[in-house]
């Protein structure tokens, strides 16, 4: 019951929060309603995040953030169309994205103290680690990953270009809440940490920078891209040209595979 009880307060927060319109922009709505998942503490893959070549041994357990935890709550807000389809240019990112990204987590971490604040409401304690003074970023590496998170509690995979692929696509943004309630954990309806992911290759020629390849993403050549961006919008930034006009930009393009699969049978 809790749980659907936080979801149902989502969809109605992002829905209708004042927060999740840019005014300046014909009160552009940023977000549609969010897909929400769980991951149970237990779980063996938070331990797996530890390893150098996932995360990194600065990777907080829920445990570690939140002396007894039990569950996490993980969510995708997916962008809108408009902010989407604004994006599909080639170049520097749009005004409509550079909205998305800089106001849109605003919006993001308020909703995150919204859940913390319902949470307690009903009696518990929580924690929302992106909000939290304890959250640290050292050479790109954060102890608290929302993309890994996500994975964990069975939203989706990983891409080529590091995005995450959810079944309402990757072109959104991640948030997340420790709590000291048991929830039931998603159901992980995959194996592989990109199985999602068809390596069409689209996104490696959206990248106006070129830091994507066959091999996956070279962070330091994106985040100086980002720079730039920052340098030319500040105080926005962002550029999501990798999740727009492609294949996953609003869905998982491996459930149409999987159809087709189906029908031939």
């Amino acid at each position: 019951m809790l749980l659907q009880t936080i979801k149902e307060k989502l969809d109605d927060y992002v829905l209708n929060s004042p927060q999740n319109i840019v005014n300046e922009l014909e009160t552009m709505r940023i977000y549609d309603q969010p897909l929400v998942g769980v991951a149970g503490v237990e779980d063996a893959l938070w331990k797996k995040l530890k390893d150098t070549d996932v995360v990194g041994p600065q990777h907080l357990s829920p445990q570690e953030w939140l002396v007894g935890a039990k569950s996490v709550v993980s969510y995708f807000l997916p962008y809108t169309q408009r902010i989407r389809r604004s994006n599909c240019s080639e170049g520097f990112p749009s005004t409509e994205w550079l909205y998305g990204r800089y106001e849109g987590e605003m919006f993001n971490n308020a909703l995150c103290s919204f859940v913390v604040d319902l949470i307690k409401k009903a009696g518990g304690r929580a924690i929302a680690p992106s909000i939290d003074k304890r959250l640290t970023v050292v050479n790109r590496r954060s102890n608290w990953s929302e993309r890994h998170v996500a994975f964990i509690a069975g939203l989706g995979t990983f891409s080529l270009n590091r995005s995450m692929i959810t079944s309402l696509g990757s072109a959104g943004r991640f948030g997340s809440v420790i709590v000291d309630f048991e929830l039931e954990p998603t159901q992980r309806l995959y194996k592989e940490f990109d199985e999602y992911c068809t390596k069409c290759g689209v996104c490696i020629d959206r990248c106006p920078p070129q830091a994507i390849s066959e091999k996956g993403k070279d962070n330091g050549i994106c985040s100086h891209f980002l720079d730039e961006v920052r340098e030319r919008y500040k105080p926005r930034y962002g550029c999501g040209k990798c999740q727009t006009s492609v294949p996953c930009e609003d869905k998982n393009p491996k459930e149409k595979v999987y159809e087709s699969m189906m029908a031939v049978k």
